[in-house]
């Protein structure tokens, strides 16, 4: 029961890999010389990779074009529309 109390209070999602023995052994002495743990190692290499994917690949850039409007504007407008959007859903859920 404890364990699952302190787990919802982590900011970090757990998982479980499978890495080669090799990269195991690797992790192990990046980890001692930089005084690291191994997960923090490997959260930064996943932020490096991500960091350096080409446009093609990174997953965000894939949402573009995804949506339909009969405005030709909205991508040069787009924080003037999602303004006032925002602004007229504010004031319809406020009003009682």
């Amino acid at each position: 029961m404890m364990y699952n109390k302190s787990m919802r209070k982590l900011k970090k999602k757990p998982i479980q890999i499978y890495i080669e023995p090799e990269q195991d052994a690797i992790l192990e002495v990046l980890s001692k010389n930089n005084h690291r743990s191994k997960a923090s190692l490997i959260r930064e290499s996943i932020e490096y990779y991500v960091a350096n994917l080409p446009a093609e690949e990174d997953a965000v850039m894939n949402i573009i074009g995804l949506g339909a409007s009969k405005r030709g504007d909205i991508s040069h407008k787009h924080d003037t529309c999602l303004n006032t959007y925002h602004h007229k859903i504010k004031n319809r859920t406020c009003k009682k």
